[in-house]
């Protein structure tokens, strides 16, 4: 990153306040930045919402699609990271966020599927939104990046045969930026890659709808391959910048939020990409010097984002 791009997002750090950095137990809270519009339904369920910020331009713009973490359980789309909203925006991407379904009110596949939905509404906006359809990315974080590396990796959801012009559209995206991502919620991979304890935590039992002391059957666990974004991934699937907020230890890890945060995660899907010829970055916190790191982080992914949009 150049020095004049370095000072300038260092001037959108200073004035971003430390409250509004993404927080998966955080509820609602006011934007810094007032959207273009608010609470748009992009499907019937309450929590099938989303908003969004036009990029000024006389073109039509990229877009980055924000979905919050919390573990499938709580969260929101108002703590979409006021860092990268706001140097998106100064550099002509658009921007929206969204809401999803708790997997305690739908279990999967209807979070991610919320996310594949919300993909094609957005871009049955392209026209009205000035929108360039062909470049489309998603980043979040925890959840919402296993949402998004879930859609991104996913086969195309469109049907041309459906009576819903929404669903007629594409659901693909073009450049994937999770943040603290789980490649695989397949609690034997867990096990194998950072511990039986992360394996058995709370949001990976009720991802696929089992109760708590519930042991998965064979339905089960063909819903926790099938929920794994790993499992999804095949050539010709978008490039992919990986970010974790923890460093590498060894193991075993400290408490289970490290583990299921583990760049291990990220590791173990960069060994599948590059295995296919796929692009595949895994970034660490201990990259960055910059305070907070996602002041250089952020700039870093959306450059990768831009990059790959011309390479299409």
């Amino acid at each position: 990153m150049n020095k004049a791009k370095t000072v300038l997002f260092a001037l959108i750090a200073a004035s971003t306040l430390v409250g509004q950095q993404p927080n998966e137990k955080s509820g609602p809270r006011p934007y810094q930045v007032k959207p273009d519009l608010e609470n748009v339904h992009y499907g019937p369920h309450e929590r099938n919402v989303l908003d969004f910020w036009r990029a000024k331009s006389d073109h039509p713009t990229p877009l980055i699609l924000n979905i919050h973490g919390g573990g499938f359980v709580q969260g929101d789309k108002t703590t979409v990271p006021a860092l990268m909203l706001r140097y998106a925006l100064a550099h002509g991407i658009s921007v929206a966020t969204m809401n999803y379904r708790y997997s305690t009110q739908a279990p999967y596949p209807a979070p991610m599927e919320d996310g594949a939905h919300a993909v094609q509404f957005l871009r049955s906006k392209a026209k009205e939104w000035n929108l360039d359809p062909d470049k489309f990315a998603a980043t979040g974080g925890s959840a919402g990046a296993g949402i998004l590396m879930w859609v991104g990796f996913s086969h195309d959801m469109a049907d041309p045969s459906s009576r819903d012009p929404v669903m007629r559209q594409s659901s693909k995206l073009q450049a994937l930026g999770p943040v603290d991502g789980q490649s695989t919620y397949d609690p034997r991979d867990i096990t194998k890659l950072v511990g039986e304890e992360t394996a058995k935590i709370g949001p990976i039992v009720r991802l696929v709808g089992l109760e708590a002391g519930q042991k998965p059957d064979e339905h089960y666990w063909h819903l926790y391959e099938e929920s794994s974004p790993i499992n999804h991934v095949s050539a010709g699937a978008p490039p992919t910048f990986m970010y974790y907020s923890r460093p590498m230890k060894p193991l075993p890890v400290a408490d289970t939020g490290e583990g299921i945060h583990n760049p291990r995660m990220g590791y173990l899907l960069k060994e599948r990409m590059d295995k296919l010829g796929l692009v595949c970055e895994v970034h660490l916190v201990t990259e960055y010097q910059s305070k907070p790191p996602t002041a250089d982080m952020f700039p870093q992914m959306i450059e990768f984002f831009v990059r790959h949009f011309k390479q299409k």
